[in-house]
């Protein structure tokens, strides 16, 4: 569940409600006229980042060897 706030109470109360978020880790929707327009949600905990992108590369074989099909470009 997500607490709910105006935007004029927002306004007023950031700083706070900033700090909160952080603390609680709960995700805080604010509204204009009772429409959602926003959500604050806390950051993610920072990870490692070292072994970030392992797996993501693959090998596609000889890259800087000549192709041996023919180009057909127009000039």
């Amino acid at each position: 569940m997500h607490t709910t706030i105006g935007a004029g109470d927002f306004k007023a109360r950031c700083l706070k409600l900033l700090d909160d978020v952080a603390r609680s880790g709960e995700a805080l929707v604010i509204t204009k006229h009772g429409k959602p327009v926003a959500k604050l949600v806390p950051m993610p905990p920072a990870g490692s980042l070292f072994g970030a992108l392992a797996g993501s590369v693959r090998q596609e074989g000889d890259i800087v060897a000549p192709v041996d099909d023919d180009w057909d470009a127009c000039r």
